[in-house]
């Protein structure tokens, strides 16, 4: 199965923070090197390539005279500023030894929710593969809030794979496979394939990564489990081992594909945000969105927690208060309690007829795996 890698025509590409910098937190400027000579050998047969690097906010480190990764936001957000530049600007300097051009795309959790903005991303990554340019993803740090821990870009390349339309992902790590336990430890096997989640059963994945990033094993087998959900086979191994990887050698651990889930947009919803509120429903309400997938309706909700805005995505909760399903809400949180328990015939009558409409339209509304 791993020749759909060898003969894939459009490949996402993900390289961490680790792989591509010194202890340091400097740029290596080798390492770099190393992977552009991988990516364009690739290049020069045909395959678009659009590379996911991490690595703004570890190249910042040492101009910015610090250490260690800092822990602070605005301390991430300023390196992170200053590391970017540093990044693309040898990126460019590199692939440039082949004779190719690269494109800065920065995005947020927030670009790909948003109608309008998702649209937008489609079509900038579409046209500049077009265009023969090879796009370099990375999360926009220097904005992001609560989605700069976002997993060391791992979420985000399978997100992007999907939006793309990508014919596989590669995710490499300083890490050379998935092991059934600790690497380091006597006796840990070598996952060569995961066929399904009855494959990880009993496999210890390790929640932290390396000092200069934020990921971690688990970060990766999750946006493993993404792009396969989303048809999209994917290799896991060791940025050494790219070239081999890229081949569809037997190195590092190979992903099968699965199913086809929801559009970009919702797989988003689902896997790369988090409920700035939530509201409750009741039991018909929750049969409605879960098992018949419809809207929701103000007569369905009993309560609302939270702070949110419209557009903002908010979780839909049970009466047990477990969480069913994730939604792009239509109405401010201060809106909603005077609307609650009414018809939206009643509501448009008394309100007027903006109000004659859904909480949350069924096409912004995602139902949770785990609660399917």
């Amino acid at each position: 199965m791993r020749e759909q890698i060898s003969s894939a025509s459009k490949v996402v590409v993900k390289v961490g923070s680790s792989s591509l910098t010194t202890p340091q937190g400097m740029i290596d400027v080798d390492r770099v090197d190393a992977l552009v000579d991988v990516l364009a050998a690739r290049r020069r047969t045909g395959t678009q390539i659009v590379l996911v690097s991490s690595g703004a906010i570890a190249a910042g480190l040492g101009p910015l005279g610090l250490s260690a990764r800092p822990r602070d936001l605005a301390t991430q957000q300023a390196a992170a500023s200053v590391g970017q530049g540093v990044l693309v600007a040898r990126y460019t300097s590199s692939f440039a030894r082949y004779s190719l051009r690269v494109g800065q795309v920065l995005l947020t959790a927030d670009d790909m929710m948003r109608r309008a903005h998702h649209a937008n991303a489609q079509r900038t990554l579409a046209r500049l593969l077009e265009l023969g340019i090879v796009p370099i993803v990375n999360e926009n740090d220097t904005v992001a809030t609560d989605e700069i821990r976002f997993g060391d870009n791992d979420r985000l390349a399978a997100l992007v794979a999907h939006l793309i339309h990508a014919d596989a992902l590669v995710l490499l790590s300083d890490v050379d496979a998935l092991y059934d336990g600790p690497p380091s430890r006597s006796g840990s096997r070598r996952l060569a394939e995961i066929r399904g989640p009855e494959d990880l059963v009993g496999v210890e994945l390790g929640k932290n990564g390396a000092a200069v990033g934020t990921g971690g094993m688990i970060t990766k087998v999750q946006a493993a489990r993404i792009a396969t959900g989303a048809g999209v086979p994917v290799v896991l191994t060791a940025a050494a081992h790219a070239a081999q990887a890229l081949a569809g050698a037997d190195v590092g651990t190979y992903f099968h594909p699965g199913g086809r889930h929801p559009g970009t947009r919702l797989l988003w919803l689902a896997h790369a945000t988090t409920g700035r509120g939530r509201l409750h429903l009741d039991q018909g309400a929750v049969e409605a969105i879960v098992g018949r997938r419809k809207s929701l309706l103000p007569a369905g909700v009993t309560a609302v927690e939270g702070e949110f805005a419209a557009g903002d995505p908010v979780d839909l909760c049970g009466p047990q208060g477990l969480v069913v399903a994730r939604g792009l809400v239509n109405f401010d949180a201060t809106e909603i309690p005077g609307l609650l328990g009414r018809s939206t015939r009643e509501l448009a009558s008394a309100l007027g007829p903006e109000y004659e409409r859904e909480l949350i339209h069924r096409d912004d509304i995602v139902i949770l795996e785990s609660h399917s």
